[in-house]
């Protein structure tokens, strides 16, 4: 599917099924620092057959949509809101790592675009280690490497993976190779750059959930604490045990179902 905003042609996917016609919830799925929509497969098909409209996007300069990559999370969230207003929202929003933060902050200031928010992996602060920020900045592919090895949980790490016959760290690493150059670097300075999560916590009106990894190395668990009470009304908590920080792949059931539950009781 391809939508328009700002002029730009947005590469989304929507489970092959299509929006036209269709009245049902809006869902959009916001991937992480150096992804695509691609990310989201396993929900992304779920949703789509369970009752919701589900719209995965490539955010701008990322996977199949024109750029640049905006800069900072906050001008992520407002390109967000732009998109809700695109699509005919509100929109439910679902993201993760960077994509959670932009949820978050997009739910922050624009209540009348955004439905409700579900954000995985997501802590109060995401600073980025040096090293990798370094090797980001250089497009040198040891960024990939460093991001796969910190982002899943021990079981993938020999090998598990619940698609038969797929390597998921090879998957990740060859997603993140293929970025086009420079997206990785500003998509890590953004998200170590930000520091509205605990404000825009503070001001959410709607509906939340945290889904959570028990074995997250670049989120860890505890970095969600300060942010959980800094909610108004507070949020769903889903903690998957096994889990590291891709959990849409490392446990694509528990987190389609997390989803679900979360839409349900919006």
């Amino acid at each position: 599917m391809q939508l328009v905003v700002d002029d730009c042609s947005v590469r989304a996917a929507t489970g092959a099924v299509s929006l036209e016609g269709r009245d049902d919830p809006l869902v959009v799925l916001l991937h992480g620092s150096g992804m695509d929509r691609s990310v989201w497969s396993h929900q992304t098909r779920f949703l789509a057959h369970h009752g919701f409209r589900a719209v995965a996007v490539d955010l701008p300069g990322h996977g199949g949509s024109e750029g640049p990559a905006l800069e900072s999370v906050e001008a992520i969230a407002d390109w967000v809101a732009r998109l809700a207003v695109a699509l005919g929202g509100p929109i439910h929003l679902v993201g993760h790592s960077m994509g959670a933060l932009v949820a978050l902050d997009a739910a922050g200031r624009h209540h009348g675009e955004i439905a409700s928010v579900v954000a995985l992996g997501i802590a109060a602060a995401m600073p980025v280690h040096p090293e990798l920020q370094a090797a980001a900045d250089a497009d040198d592919p040891r960024a990939a490497a460093l991001i796969t090895a910190w982002a899943h949980g021990p079981r993938q790490h020999i090998g598990r993976n619940p698609t038969p016959g797929l390597w998921m760290l090879g998957g990740v690493t060859a997603l993140l190779e293929t970025s086009p150059p420079g997206v990785l670097a500003t998509d890590l300075a953004a998200c170590a750059a930000y520091e509205g999560a605990i404000p825009a916590a503070a001001s959410v009106t709607c509906p939340v959930t945290l889904v959570l990894g028990s074995q997250d190395r670049m989120t860890p668990r505890k970095a969600a604490r300060t942010l959980e009470d800094a909610f108004a009304t507070p949020p769903v908590v889903v903690e998957l045990p096994n889990s590291g920080h891709m959990l849409m792949l490392e446990e694509p059931e528990a987190v389609r179902l997390a989803i679900l539950a979360h839409l349900a009781a919006c």
